[in-house]
């Protein structure tokens, strides 16, 4: 099945082995004036310029556009939370199509990989939306599903509509896997709601079947975070196949915040993501999260345990106004989406991000990470959560996906298996 999101749109076929070049930024290190060389769909080198010809390749590189200085050469971004983009939500849409005009948005901006994030909804309409998405799924389009609740706290819902909020439900958990037809990831789940931790809970039917809990929207005590992170983190070991670690849900936000007397869930996951058991997702575009949390977050416990994601909505990339998100209605001013809710002091929580998740990097470079680290927690370390060893990185062998951007992380380019998008 081939999906094109711009139906009669001619996408030129790119020489079946070229070279990009400008600073490169590898998993691990800035290779100034350095290239990548693909051929087909796959990276087939990836170094400094200067040594191309010893690598047999230096015709293709010369051959290459000579870059503008600063131009930045960066691997396709993978997110891990997205709601939507472009005026397009997963959790409304009802056609194929239409999802594909947010993965559509978000791969144009850079993101090559990405999961479909749901919301709280009823049960029909959460596996409707499951069964869709699994066709893009299929299709190659998107790497999964993240399932945002329904198991999450009425105290800590955010933009969830607390009208279908649930205690834990494994006959659910079995029918959502089912809809997803194997391609749903991870989901999101609060520790204190009943059903979730324990023998025969929420928690381990997630993990039998190969799905990631990921801990969020919650208003647990440190101690019912220890016990699901313990719980969890011991069944992921014991589960086959390659090492996988549970993830906290745009950590900080919609969770009970951190006190010196009541220290809530934040210091179990950041004591977990220490111990590389956990990943912590930060939203870090200026607007759920301070700058100097984002920075202080990265040097706490390193950049593998810290993936950036968007949260976003079907506003990014669009003007302000008024959008749906699943079953709540949200207002987006200034850029910021919130829900609608004049009684709300602040004019309601807020719904989600309108950032593509190249503007989070760029906002997590100027909050002070550097930009090897911002990188890697844009694309490697999300797509190791992900268990994808084919994308993610700059590495020859792994997939053509390739973000070209100016000195300002400014998008100029962007290539997926090799081609164009």
């Amino acid at each position: 099945m081939t999906i094109d999101p711009d139906a009669g749109a001619v996408v030129p076929e790119p020489p079946e082995v070229f070279a990009l070049r400008g600073d490169v930024v590898t998993p691990g290190t800035l290779v100034p004036d350095g290239a990548v060389v693909v051929a087909g769909d796959r990276l087939v080198w990836v170094g400094p310029a200067e040594e191309a010809a010893a690598a047999g390749l230096g015709d293709v590189v010369h051959a290459a556009a000579e870059p503008e200085p600063g131009t930045l050469v960066l691997p396709g971004l993978v997110d891990l939370h997205d709601h939507g983009g472009g005026g397009a939500s997963f959790p409304d849409a009802v056609t194929v199509d239409e999802a594909m005009v947010a993965v559509a948005e978000h791969r144009r901006h850079g993101t090559t990989t990405m999961l479909a994030s749901l919301v709280t909804a009823g049960a029909d309409e959460l596996l409707a939306r499951a069964a869709l998405l699994a066709e893009l799924a299929d299709a190659g389009e998107i790497a999964g599903i993240h399932a945002e609740g329904p198991f999450l706290s009425p105290a800590r819902r955010g933009a969830h509509d607390p009208d279908h909020l649930l205690a834990g439900d494994v006959t659910l958990v079995r029918q959502l896997v089912d809809a997803a037809r194997g391609h749903l990831r991870t989901m999101t789940v609060a520790p204190e709601v009943e059903g979730i931790s324990g023998p025969g809970g929420v928690a381990d039917a997630l993990v039998g079947s190969g799905v990631v809990p990921s801990i969020g929207h919650t208003d647990a005590t440190t101690e019912q975070a220890e016990e699901l992170i313990a719980q969890v983190t011991q069944a992921l070991a014991a589960a086959p196949g390659p090492r996988r670690r549970m993830t906290a849900t745009h950590l900080f936000n919609a969770m009970r915040p951190l006190h010196h007397r009541s220290a809530g869930p934040i210091p179990a996951c950041l004591a977990s993501a220490r111990r590389g058991d956990l990943v912590v997702e930060l939203i870090g575009d200026g607007v759920h999260l301070d700058p100097a949390i984002v920075r202080t977050v990265m040097q706490t416990v390193g950049a593998d345990q810290v993936v950036l994601v968007t949260d976003a909505m079907a506003a990014a990339g669009m003007a302000d106004g008024a959008y749906d998100l699943g079953p709540m209605s949200v207002t987006v001013s200034d850029g910021v989406a919130r829900v609608a809710d004049p009684d709300h002091p602040d004019g309601g929580p807020i719904a989600g991000g309108t950032a593509h998740l190249v503007d989070v990097v760029r906002a997590a470079v100027a909050a002070g990470v550097p930009l090897v680290a911002a990188v890697r927690c844009a694309s490697w370390v999300p797509a190791g959560v992900l268990g994808l060893d084919d994308v993610g990185g700059l590495v020859a062998g792994r997939r053509a996906d390739i973000l070209v951007t100016d000195r300002d992380l400014r998008v100029q380019h962007v290539c997926r298996g090799g081609r164009p998008v």
